[in-house]
């Protein structure tokens, strides 16, 4: 299937991932996760929410933990560069028969919803409230010390299209893996925005469903801090996959999973990719170091779990890989 082009003018632009959405069952519970294991700061916090960022992070917030019936993802936040871009997106689905609504959320203003027509529930927003960043604050470090939300992995039953279609908001490939043959199928890509490996990772699988959201953090040794920290506090449960390495990114990584069971990846050690002619690199589908260059393998529910978004019928992905690809 054909790689997507870059598109360097776009319909509006999106600068990068921003914020993920979170319903769960315990607001209490999750809020202690991702506070004292993570050690995202709390911004702000009532009965029914939760607000949280990394010490890194200017914007207000960069996960919403909201107080739900079921556990879900509620929305993916991206940010745009202008109140104009806003306008300019809200065109752009109207002209493709997207529905969509602006809406006052807290905290960030101006805000346009939408539902991708892959089943993603997505926000735009252009202006957030600013805090001053904690990076020299070290006497509020907790957990892995997580610097700044990186990105967003979902399940895509209908992959090729999901590509083409974030590919003309102007995401770039950076990754992609690809069956073997002259007639080989994309079943995985790494796109971004920022500069970096992916703001945005669509994989082959049951969907519209979160795989993960992913914080970075300094170095490897925070995320081997993390695994110490979790072992000896009651979570050691909650510990998926890892450490270990992938080939796709050079992440070093660790999955780990929340009390509602949502997956957050903890992450560093990738690469820029900020120059206008990079090229995607390609990896087969047979080749194992993509998903890990060393450590021990995944387990089934990496491949096969994840979080629904609320009120999305879940979809078969359109073709069954040989081998399994999700990344």
């Amino acid at each position: 299937m054909p790689i997507p082009q870059h598109t360097f003018d776009p319909p509006f632009n999106i600068i990068r991932c921003s914020h993920a959405v979170l319903d769960v069952v315990d607001l209490a519970a999750s809020r202690k996760f991702y506070e004292d294991m993570i050690g995202l700061h709390v911004e702000d916090s009532d009965s029914n929410a939760v607000y949280l960022r990394g010490y890194e992070e200017h914007q207000h917030h960069s996960l919403v933990l909201r107080k739900a019936k079921s556990a879900a993802c509620n929305r993916l936040g991206f940010k745009v560069a202008s109140e104009k871009d806003l306008d300019k997106a809200a065109e752009f689905l109207a002209a493709n028969k997207i529905q969509h609504a602006f809406v006052e959320q807290p905290f960030q203003g101006r805000t346009l919803q939408f539902t991708d027509p892959f089943g993603y529930q997505i926000e735009l927003y252009a202006r957030m409230d600013k805090r001053s960043h904690l990076l020299r604050r070290y006497d509020l470090y907790k957990g892995c010390h997580p610097q700044r939300l990186d990105h967003f992995n979902v399940f895509a039953a209908e992959v090729q299209d999901t590509v083409d279609f974030y590919a003309r908001l102007g995401f770039r490939l950076t990754e992609y893996a690809e069956e073997d043959g002259p007639n080989g199928r994309i079943a995985a890509a790494w796109m971004h925005r920022k500069g970096n490996v992916h703001d945005f990772a669509i994989t082959n699988g049951k969907g519209p469903r979160l795989h993960h959201f992913a914080y970075w953090v300094p170095t490897a040794m925070n995320i081997l801090h993390l695994c110490d920290v979790m072992a000896t506090s009651g979570y050691l449960k909650n510990l998926e996959r890892g450490p270990g390495r992938h080939g796709i990114s050079n992440a070093f990584f660790l999955y780990v999973r929340d009390p509602d069971g949502h997956r957050c990846e903890i992450y560093t050690s990738d690469y820029n990719t900020m120059d206008h002619d990079h090229e995607p690199l390609r990896w087969s589908l047979r080749d194992p170091r993509r998903q890990t260059l060393w450590g021990a393998p995944a387990p089934r529910s990496w491949f096969e779990e994840g979080s629904p978004f609320a009120g999305q019928q879940l979809r078969e992905p359109q073709f069954k890989a040989d081998v399994i690809i999700a990344d």
